[in-house]
């Protein structure tokens, strides 16, 4: 592989990247938008929303680090041109992490009040949260076979199946949103907070039976478990449990960051779930290029095509900046107009303007740790993924939300103390890699 890669290449596989990373994060800002703009306590409904969103995205990420895994094993298998090897592998991950996920459900659905508890839910906020995750929590685990089977997609060097699927799936959602909450007089009742969550899990169900449809009409690695397991399925278990634990120090931060705006009060969480969740919208639409990084790292290293490696990581620094500033500047743009999608109360939207400035600027910064995310993740790295995070969280992340607390910064000193930790995750992996990866290249 000698040819240098061209953003054409890039973008060939990261806009339909960046239009399927959109599908979960839409799905919750779906729900947000429509429920923000009920008539019958829509701030206490936002609030549970933004509560269970954070459990949920804490549970799929951590279970979710399925797509990363198999990415990385079944293209660097593709650049090395040995595919046969694992082709049995990518069904063994999914009936893994499916069987998983259904144990999930079932240690989480009776322990649902203590859980929301946990983040300081209360009294009519928290009932709602129980009603809410009692329902989404059965599409869990559509959403976990969905993921593993576009980190076979990914891993083949092909995004454009899971840009249908998740089109189809956000689609769905947004129509099944406003049936189910609003309900269609005569026909169908409205079912408010319920209804958001029945609509989510139908969505996760339809994106899961379009994956299995793909996968097997479109490539030949089968869906049909076969044991003996495959050799690799010791690496790709070892990614999976460094990543696991990566992702429990990334959700420890979001744990902190929900529980202390709960603390403030209704009018800061609500705020606080809009700002999020249009922060979530952000990393997942930069995650395009962070999964083009990924697939092409991947591949690369397989065929021990270091000049090539470096050359991508520059293009996606230069690329990473680009996307942040017109990210933020869009929303700058949009400052108001997105406020007012998403909540009509004055008195949240005045805690959510005070604070969005931050997330906007943050954009940049965002892109590149979220780019070089994936490219670590295809070069296979979890382990330095996992002490980075850890790092970041435990030493920066937790220090500074406590001390921002103490001063009462409220929602100003949870997203100040969001921007270092996303600096502390970026800037060393720019280092390692160059260290790393930049010698080999000039001796290849």
């Amino acid at each position: 592989m000698s040819a240098s890669i061209t953003l054409k290449q890039i973008n060939k596989l990261a806009i339909p990247a960046l239009i399927s990373g959109v599908s979960e994060p839409i799905l919750s800002l779906t729900d947000s938008a429509i429920i923000g703009n009920m008539d019958l306590n829509a701030t206490k409904s936002l609030a549970a929303v933004g509560i269970v969103g954070t459990f949920m995205s804490m549970l799929i990420w951590v279970l979710g680090q399925t797509r990363s895994s198999i990415s990385s094993i079944v293209s660097q298998y593709v650049g090395a041109d040995n595919l046969h090897v694992v082709k049995n592998l990518p069904a063994q991950a999914i009936f893994l992490i499916t069987s998983l996920s259904i144990l999930i459900i079932l240690a989480t659905y009776p322990f649902a009040s203590q859980i929301f508890e946990f983040y300081n839910a209360s009294g009519t906020i928290l009932n709602y949260s129980v009603d809410y995750y009692q329902i989404r929590v059965f599409g869990f685990p559509f959403t976990l076979f969905t993921i593993a089977v576009f980190g076979t997609f990914r891993g083949l060097q092909n995004t454009y199946y899971p840009m249908l699927i998740a089109i189809a799936g956000a689609a769905s959602n947004i129509i099944l949103d406003v049936v189910f909450v609003y309900g269609i007089e005569g026909v169908i009742q409205a079912m408010h907070i319920k209804g958001a969550a029945y609509a989510s899990v139908i969505a996760q169900v339809i994106m899961a039976g379009l994956s299995a449809y793909y996968l097997l009409k479109k490539t030949d690695i089968p869906l049909w478990v076969k044991f003996p397991f495959n050799p690799e399925i010791k690496r790709f278990t070892l990614m999976i449990l460094n990543l696991f634990v990566r992702t429990i120090f990334l959700n420890v931060a979001l744990y902190f960051g929900t529980s202390f705006a709960t603390k403030y009060g209704t009018n800061y969480i609500a705020a606080y779930t809009i700002a999020i969740n249009l922060w979530f919208l952000g990393a997942f639409l930069i995650d395009g290029y962070a999964s083009a990084g990924n697939i092409l790292s991947g591949k690369l290293l397989g065929a021990k095509d270091y000049k090539n490696l470096v050359d991508l990581s520059t293009k996606l620094i230069k690329y990473g900046v680009i996307i942040g500033v017109v990210l933020g500047i869009i929303g700058a743009i949009l400052y108001y107009p997105l406020g007012n999608l998403f909540s009509n109360d004055e008195k949240v939207l005045n805690e959510f303007y005070n604070i969005f400035w931050i997330i906007l600027v943050m954009q940049p910064l965002c892109a590149l740790a979220f780019i070089f995310d994936g490219v670590f993740k295809g070069l296979g790295k979890m382990k330095y993924l996992r002490n980075v995070l850890l790092f970041s969280t435990l030493f920066v992340f937790i220090p500074i939300v406590y001390l921002a607390d103490a001063l009462d910064y409220k929602l100003y000193g949870i997203f100040f103390a969001f921007t270092l930790w996303i600096i502390a995750r970026g800037l060393p992996l720019i280092i390692k890699f160059r260290k790393t990866f930049k010698p080999l290249a000039q001796n290849s």
